[in-house]
C-alpha cells in the first residue's frame, strides 16, 4: 500500500510486525493493540471497542486490513459499517476461513484465487469487491500456491483500494 502511495493514515497491529517497521519507517502513525489471550476468554467485542477507540483518536474512517489475524468482534463493523475491506486466498463463497489454500488443493480444485470483500461479522462472507483466478499447477504444494495467490492479492487490493479512494465512496456510501 506504501509502495503503490496509497493514502495510509494509521498502521494498527495486533501483533509485531514487519507492517508496523514499516509504517514508523514511513512516518505513519503506528499502534500496537496486541491481543490479551488466544484462548477461549479473549473477548472480541471488547478488543474491537479498544480498536475503534484508536481508529476514532486518528479519525479514521476506511479500514483496509492486510495480514491483520485477529477475527473483530460485532461492535466494529457496527460502527464502520461497510468501511472495513480485507482479503482472502479463494476465491469466495469458496474456501471461507483461514485454511483456504490447504482446502483448495485438498479439494482438488483446478482454479481457485483470490478475493477483495468487505469484511462483516460473519467471516469471508461480506459483499466481494473484486476477484482474480490463480491456475493451480500440478506441481504446487500449500506454500507455493499461497505465494503465488499473494502476488495477485497484493496487486488486486492496491487497485481496489485506489478506486475507493478515487470514487470517494465503497459500496454507494462516501467515504
Amino acid at each position: 500500500m506504501l509502495a503503490a502511495d496509497l493514502p495510509v493514515a494509521l498502521v494498527v497491529a495486533d501483533r509485531p510486525c514487519r507492517g508496523s517497521g514499516l509504517g514508523s519507517q514511513a512516518g505513519i502513525a503506528s499502534v500496537l493493540h496486541e491481543r490479551s489471550s488466544f484462548g477461549d476468554d479473549f473477548d472480541r467485542d471488547r478488543y474491537a471497542s479498544e480498536l475503534i477507540d484508536i481508529l476514532s483518536d486518528h479519525q479514521i474512517d476506511l479500514v483496509a486490513m492486510a495480514g491483520f489475524g485477529t477475527v473483530l468482534g460485532e461492535p466494529i463493523f457496527a460502527a464502520m459499517p461497510g468501511r472495513i475491506i480485507n482479503t482472502h486466498p479463494a476465491l469466495l463463497p469458496s474456501f471461507p476461513g483461514w485454511h483456504a489454500v490447504r482446502d483448495a488443493l485438498e479439494f482438488g480444485v483446478k482454479v481457485t484465487g483470490c478475493t477483495i470483500h468487505v469484511a462483516t461479522p460473519e467471516v469471508d462472507h461480506g459483499p466481494i469487491l473484486a476477484q482474480e483466478a490463480v491456475t493451480i499447477r500440478e506441481d504446487d504444494d500449500e506454500a507455493s500456491l499461497h505465494e503465488r495467490i499473494k502476488a495477485v492479492e497484493r496487486r488486486l487490493y492496491v487497485d481496489t483500494l485506489r478506486s475507493i479512494a478515487e470514487r470517494g465512496q465503497l459500496l454507494g456510501t462516501p467515504i
